[in-house]
């Protein structure tokens, strides 16, 4: 994730950070740890997010549908997987009917309770194991998974994958296999490490489930998009109107 939009980082304060373990403090701080409100809630608004209110976190990805182009790409079966940076299930809950075994990696412990309980509704909880970890220190043994893969959560950024995760991510990989991140924020810096990039054509729009959730969400987001919302009072928004990327990219490189 980039840095936390303006409106999110408005609904906590420093006081929030006691939400964080000191592991979770060492890392997602650094050395920015007792630094003012101003230089430290842009680097951990979406942290904070997913842990004081991982519920508003699902609403908002709840429409951001990956490209379908994403999930015909990748392998139709994969023995064992490893999923890092699950979050609430974007790219979980369609890739574990594909595994054999998947590993969803997620270091939030209210995003992997959500998780998990989407999972047992589904009846796929058999084929997959919530844990707890994070980029730069995985629980898998070397070479173990025939895919490692992470969506919309490995960036540039110490603490939010960075050199230390990408060495983690090939260290769990399997000669032969594959390590993939789906809409990363520097395709260019993945590219420099040996990885591909590939991007699927055409338009895409997040569908939220009325236009009053849009227009919720948009305020606290994409307050750029609030008044598109309120002139067409549509609730199928682009996302140059909201001013993300659209999910349909993913870098991979075989190990």
């Amino acid at each position: 994730m980039t840095q936390a939009p303006p409106e999110l980082v408005r609904r906590y304060g420093p006081d929030d950070l006691a939400v964080f373990t000191l592991e979770e403090r060492e890392r997602l701080l650094g050395p920015l740890d007792g630094a003012p409100w101003e230089s430290v809630g842009p680097a951990v608004g979406w942290d904070l997010l997913y842990r004081l209110e991982p519920g508003l976190y699902d609403r908002l990805v709840a429409g951001e549908r990956l490209d379908p182009g994403i999930l015909a790409w990748l392998p139709e079966r994969v023995g064992f997987a490893v999923e890092v940076g699950a979050g609430t299930g974007r790219l979980t809950l369609d890739l574990a009917s594909r595994c054999d075994r998947l590993l969803a990696v997620e270091p939030a412990a209210p995003m992997r309770s959500i998780l998990a309980a989407k999972l047992r509704d589904r009846g796929l909880d058999g084929w997959v194991e919530v844990v707890n970890g994070f980029f730069e220190r995985l629980p898998v043994a070397d070479a173990e998974a025939d895919l490692v893969i992470a969506c919309s959560a490995f960036t540039t950024r110490p603490g939010h994958g960075s050199s230390g995760g990408l060495d983690e991510m090939l260290r769990a990989c399997r000669a032969g296999g594959l390590v993939v991140v789906v809409c990363a924020d520097d395709p260019a810096w993945l590219a420099a490490r040996g990885f591909q990039h590939t991007v699927f054509p055409g338009e895409m729009a997040v569908e939220f489930r009325d236009a009053k959730e849009a227009l919720e969400l948009a305020r606290i987001f994409s307050p750029g998009a609030i008044g598109w919302i309120e002139r067409t009072g549509s609730r199928q928004v682009p996302y140059e109107i909201l001013g993300k990327n659209p999910p349909r990219e993913l870098c991979w490189r075989r190990r």
